[in-house]
């Protein structure tokens, strides 16, 4: 039954790190928010992405196999193997520590089958795009961040240089990773002054809400990630659940109104779990203790499961 036995992502067997080897996915969770500007509460989202996910997997065991009524695809979830290495180790008053632990689980796994992280605050998905730069062995990297905001901040005088508003600041200073290969998609709310010049100097591909409301998500989702993709020799997919406008994903730490419908994050995973590109994916700053309907990590753990479909299942 989905709510019996032990929480695992899709109840995906645990497994030690270093024993992925008939495995195709392999899921760890960090639970960690020590880097939030904001209101805390993402250390407790991967538990909850977790044990909101069994259902799916609950469906597919007792049904045999599943249709997807979104797109009419037959699923099987059994087609691929999913194991559950557990959480990195976090230091909630070091960072600098955590970030290492990070690093270290996903160049590890990245090495032997297809990473997904549970954040968690967004500073994570740095140490994890470092480590999947490490351990895939790719010399170029690219980054597509489906976001309310950029992360793109140098540096805050409140609270330095290593926090959840500067992930993509850190990440776009890695060795073969430069802002023409980013794609933010779902931007909106506020943002430093003379923004869009900076994304104009540096390369950044931005698509704000507004060009998801004019274009459709389907398209701007593919520009996205095939500008990401241009040069590079994969692609790392991050999905801050804030992306979601707060009356579908409430559940989060710092949410802004005006953001993408449930369909429009469902059609987003389905582009990019269908780009052959894409070789990493995390989904972040899941808070639950906001959301008492559970439903933003329902909608979180929905979101991967539709990825990982389009990935392997088809």
């Amino acid at each position: 039954m989905a709510y019996a036995g032990v929480d695992t992502f899709l109840k995906g067997e645990p497994r030690a790190v270093d024993d992925l080897d008939d495995v195709d996915v392999a899921v760890f969770g960090v639970p960690y928010d020590g880097a939030v500007s904001n209101r805390p509460g993402a250390r407790y989202g991967p538990g909850a992405i977790r044990e909101a996910s069994a259902w799916w997997a609950y469906l597919s065991e007792y049904k045999g196999a599943l249709t997807n009524m979104r797109t009419g695809d037959q699923v099987d979830f059994d087609e691929f193997a999913v194991a559950d290495v557990g959480d990195a180790p976090v230091f909630p008053m070091d960072h600098e520590a955590t970030a290492a632990s990070v690093t270290a689980h996903a160049a590890t796994l990245a090495a032997r089958a297809f990473p997904v992280m549970l954040g968690g605050d967004h500073y994570c998905t740095f140490p994890a795009f470092r480590g999947f730069l490490e351990g895939s062995g790719h010399d170029s990297v690219g980054f597509v961040q489906i976001d309310a905001h950029t992360d793109t901040v140098s540096e805050s005088p409140v609270f330095g240089t290593d926090f959840h508003g500067s992930s993509t600041a850190r990440i776009a200073e890695l060795p073969g990773v430069e802002y023409d290969a980013v794609s933010q998609v779902g931007i909106r709310g506020y943002e430093s002054p003379d923004f869009f010049e900076f994304a104009d100097e540096t390369g950044l591909n931005l698509f704000t809400m507004r060009d998801v409301a004019e274009r459709g998500i389907g398209p701007v989702v593919a520009d996205a990630v095939a500008a990401a993709a241009e040069d590079a020799d994969a692609v790392y997919v991050t999905f801050d659940v804030d992306a979601v406008d707060p009356g579908f994903a409430p559940g989060t730490g710092t949410p802004c109104p005006g953001g993408l419908t449930s369909d429009q994050a469902l059609e987003a995973m389905e582009v990019l779990g269908a780009h052959d590109a894409v070789g990493a994916v995390d989904l972040m700053e899941v808070a639950p203790r906001y959301d008492a309907t559970e439903g933003t990590e329902r909608l979180a753990a929905y979101l991967l499961v539709t990825f990982l479909e389009r990935k392997f299942a088809r």
